[in-house]
Order: C-alpha cells, then sequence, then structure tokens
C-alpha cells in the first residue's frame, strides 16, 4: 500500500514565538513526519472583538478572554512564517500552513507557493474563502468536522465552481452555479484531481465515542475522494486506528509539552508520543500488506514441514487397493498432498509400500 500522508499540526503551540516553532520543527523531524503544519492568520480578519471563546479555549488555557485577545498573542507574522518555512527547509520537512482569511491565503500562494493548502473545518462553510482556494488551482485538503453531507458536497461544489472558472469574472458565483459546477462531468474530474477530504471530530479532546471513523468509508463512498483522518482525541490509538480504516492521511496536534499555555497543548500529542504514532502507524502500513492470498516468501519453507501426505498406514503391495485401513495422511507435506485422499481411495497401489512410506504418484 502506499505510505499514509501523515501531518504533524503544530497549529499555534509555539505561542506566537519563532523559537519555540523551530523547536516544533526539530520534534517533528525527530518524530518522522511528512508534513509540520502551521495556522496562518491576522486575528482583526478572523473574529470579531467581540467573539467569545469555545468552552475547550476556557478549560484548556485556563484563562477567559475573547477569541481576538487570544489569538492576537498566538500570531505568527508573515515575515516570521517566512523564516520557520525557511527553516522547515533546512531541516528537511515539508512546511504547511492553513490560511484563515483571504490575506493569509494570498500570502501562502505567493510568498510562500504553497503547492497544497489545507481547509480547516471551520471555514468549510466560508464560500469566499473557499472559492479563493478553488482559484489558485493548488491540490486542496479539507477538513469536514461538524459537517453534514449536505454541507461537504455544497462545499465541493464551492471548490468545483472555482477549479472550473479560475478567473473570478468568468461565471457569476452562486448556488445553483456550485450545484451545476459539482455535478459536471469535468467538474467531478477536477475535484478528483484536487482534493482530499478528512474526516474530523471538532472537540478538544474529542470524546471517544463521537470519532465514528466509519464515516470516512460513507464520505468514499459518497464523494469518490481520498478520505484521510484529522484526530483530536487523546493518545495514539484512533489516529491508527484510523488507517486501518483506510486513511490516506492523517493530522494529529503535537506540542513540546502539554503543561505549556495555550488553548490547544493539552489536546495534543508530546515529541515522544508522536514518534511512536508515526512508528504504529509504518508498522501497521506493513501489516495490512496487499490485498492478495498466496504463500509469503518466509511461509514458503513451512509448507512441507506443517502439512501432510498420503502415507501408507500398514504394508501395502503393488495392485491392493487403497482404503481406510492401509493409508493415513502423515507429516510432511511433500509427497501427494492429503487433499487427495478420497481420490486416490480404493484406487489400486502402484507399486509396494512399508508402514510410513509416502504414497508416490
Amino acid at each position: 500500500m502506499d505510505s499514509t500522508l501523515i501531518i504533524a499540526e503544530a497549529g499555534v503551540n509555539h505561542n506566537g514565538q519563532v523559537e519555540l516553532a523551530y523547536q516544533l520543527v526539530d520534534a517533528a523531524v525527530a518524530a518522522g513526519v511528512d508534513i509540520i503544519k502551521f495556522q496562518t492568520f491576522k486575528a482583526e480578519n478572523l473574529v470579531t472583538p467581540q467573539a467569545q471563546q469555545a468552552d475547550y479555549q476556557r478549560k484548556n488555557s485556563n484563562q477567559v478572554e475573547s477569541q481576538y485577545h487570544m489569538l492576537k498573542k498566538l500570531e505568527l507574522s508573515f515575515s516570521q512564517h517566512l523564516l520557520v518555512r525557511d527553516y522547515c527547509q533546512q531541516q528537511g520537512i515539508a512546511y504547511l500552513s492553513t490560511a484563515f482569511d483571504a490575506d493569509s491565503l494570498q500570502f501562502l500562494i505567493t510568498d510562500i507557493n504553497l503547492p497544497m493548502l489545507k481547509i480547516p473545518s471551520g471555514e468549510l462553510t466560508n464560500a469566499p474563502l473557499l472559492l479563493a482556494h478553488a482559484y489558485t488551482g493548488r491540490e486542496l485538503i479539507m477538513s469536514t468536522g461538524m459537517a453534514t453531507l449536505a454541507e461537504i458536497e455544497l462545499a465541493l461544489g464551492i471548490i468545483a465552481f472555482g477549479l472550473l472558472h479560475k478567473a473570478a469574472n468568468e461565471v457569476t458565483p452562486n448556488l445553483a452555479a456550485f450545484k451545476a459546477a459539482y455535478n459536471a462531468p469535468e467538474g467531478k474530474k477536477l475535484l478528483a484531481e484536487k482534493v482530499s477530504l478528512l474526516h474530523c471530530t471538532t472537540e478538544y479532546p474529542a470524546p471517544i465515542n463521537e470519532v465514528n471513523l466509519n464515516a470516512m468509508e460513507l464520505m468514499r463512498e459518497t464523494f469518490g475522494l481520498p478520505v484521510g483522518y484529522s484526530d483530536h482525541t487523546e493518545g495514539i490509538l484512533v489516529p491508527t486506528m484510523a488507517v486501518a480504516k483506510g486513511a490516506v492521511i492523517i493530522e494529529k496536534h503535537f506540542t513540546l509539552d502539554r503543561n505549556l499555555p495555550g488553548p490547544d497543548h493539552q489536546a495534543s500529542l508530546e515529541p515522544s508520543e508522536l514518534k511512536q504514532m508515526v512508528q504504529n502507524i509504518r508498522q501497521l502500513e506493513l501489516a495490512l500488506g496487499d490485498k492478495r492470498k498466496s504463500p509469503t516468501n518466509s511461509e514458503q519453507k513451512n509448507i512441507t514441514v506443517a502439512r501432510k501426505s498420503l502415507v501408507a498406514k500398514q504394508a501395502i503391495t503393488k495392485g491392493q487397493p487403497y482404503s481406510e485401513d492401509n493409508l493415513t495422511v502423515l507429516r510432511p507435506g511433500s509427497g501427494i498432498s492429503a487433499v487427495n485422499y478420497f481420490d486416490i481411495l480404493h484406487t489400486k497401489a502402484n507399486k509396494d509400500y512399508q508402514p510410513g512410506d509416502l504414497i508416490t504418484p
């Protein structure tokens, strides 16, 4: 099977500090992930000054404040993101970041020149930002936390529209045009070429009974697109299980230390756990193998030892019929296979046999 794309979600766990971001890069490299992902935003373009924190943000940060003030402290400037991108290149790991506003998306396209873009769950209904992502023509990964199938289909329709009509003034965007783009054969083709979906439960940490990994199969069947899993549960069991269920991408939050202040640290893996998750997934990929069923290389040498052959149970003279009394099955499996027992029974022996002799053709 192809290797699962493993994305280590650093997010805002750098706490707005470039040096912490560098340390997160080092930890991701040491863990063996494929990509480290950050978040690019300007707080004033993301939330109103009055927007309140989510329950998990208040609980995990142990601080009550507006989303704006919380996010403002977690920003990296565009110039700082460039420094982090450069450090990723030096360390040999792919840099990715999620844009939460149009200015940030433009920066990731023009200054960073990302070949792949990640759309977070919270922006799945943000039609202008979805369309802006699609107009880029880049490969897209879209998380689907909190979404219904109908909402995912509409989001894919917006993306299909943008992929079909890259010039913003070519066709007027509207719900009817999005639906038409989604149903158009060329729209379906472009989605298959450009888009992957991530199943996700948007809670930090996510309750195990709300994970619903079987939804990945439903999404694959419904949309015909590659499906992965963005994990917010505690520990590393569920993302490994998701790979066993066919996830082609795994995204997992990580931190240098769960005790650091901030909204996401407590629901994140620490570096040693991230490394163990990667190792588990790679071991699982080896164990999954392919869909063929045949003796493996290591099994070949055991076939003769473990299987049985037709054997003379007592002395048999040439021309004597084989019977239940004089024929048995015993190891080794180097003679006539015991599967032929009933076809050989009652035919005549082709030579003399002593007890324990393998029957020969």
